[in-house]
């Protein structure tokens, strides 16, 4: 019995455009981040600038000569340790408080049946249509009869209740994609649903995990209006409202404003493209199962 032999063919046609294609693709993808990234190299340049050549310089890309010490200037003029300080509890807080209350509430909602379940999912889905003015003023009653203003707790104890509809939903997407069979034989295991919770469904959601530290960090660190709300002394200011401070105190001097942004965002740059393989993970395979 004869063997049939098949061979791919492909028309050089075919061949050129698709690879014109991938070419012009890449061309344009390259183009527009470099059009993107054009005032992240501006503030970069100007940080390095000095103070009376930040507007008439012939090479805006190339600071000459480069100035380290606008750095140091900048860090210095206010209490940039103590932002950083308060900054750093609030974020490290609300990642642990978010990630935790929002899995454990996304796992409620996907592995666990009980009456009224799909219609509390859609009251808490509704959530996300709500815009915050609305409940702005009620949750400031609320803390000052609990008499945390100019205090940490307003920006802390809210993560801790729940983590967000958000986040509830990315992690519920995920969880739903864990094979049943799992959770089957763990209960065999007289696992109880916090133990398959605990041991089963953690491990395996890493990828959604790191999703949802990432977005709850770079929210938390680069946030302004909460902080601005419920902090008034200086000591209990964060890195937004300070820059927002080194505003009104150096406007003009942009050399120092642009030193300090760099270092406020250097944080974010380093903990995104750190984690972007579990970032981009984590929000594929949530939505691969409904």
């Amino acid at each position: 019995m004869g063997t049939v032999t098949l061979r791919r063919t492909t028309d050089p046609t075919t061949r050129l455009y698709r690879t014109t294609k991938v070419v012009v693709s890449y061309v344009v993808l390259i183009g527009l981040s470099l059009v993107f990234l054009i005032p992240f190299f501006w503030m970069l340049s100007t940080s390095f600038t000095e103070a009376g050549r930040v507007i008439m310089r012939n090479r805006p890309w190339m600071p000459d000569p480069v100035v380290w010490r606008n750095y140091y200037e900048a860090l210095t003029v206010l209490p940039f340790h103590l932002f950083l300080r308060n900054t750093l509890i609030i974020t490290v807080s609300c990642i642990i408080g978010q990630t935790l209350s929002a899995s454990l509430v996304a796992f409620g909602f996907s592995r666990m049946r009980f009456r009224g379940r799909d219609v509390l999912f859609i009251l808490m889905l509704s959530t996300m249509m709500l815009p915050p003015q609305v409940t702005m003023i009620p949750t400031f009653v609320l803390f000052t009869y609990l008499r945390w203003i100019d205090t940490l707790k307003p920006l802390i104890v809210p993560a801790f209740f729940g983590g967000g509809a958000f986040f509830i939903f990315l992690l519920r997407q995920f969880f739903m994609t864990i094979p049943n069979e799992l959770e089957d034989a763990a209960k065999i295991d007289g696992c109880s649903a916090l133990g398959i919770f605990w041991n089963v469904a953690i491990p395996l959601s890493k990828p959604a995990l790191a999703t949802v530290a990432v977005f709850s960090f770079i929210y938390h660190w680069n946030d302004f209006m909460g902080p601005l709300i419920y902090t008034q002394s200086m000591e209990t200011k964060t890195l937004a409202l300070g820059l927002n401070s080194f505003k009104g105190l150096h406007g003009t001097e942009y050399h120092l404003m642009m030193a300090a942004s760099v270092a406020v965002l250097i944080p974010v740059l380093a903990i995104f493209f750190s984690a972007q393989k579990y970032f981009v993970r984590g929000i594929v395979m949530s939505g691969i199962k409904g």
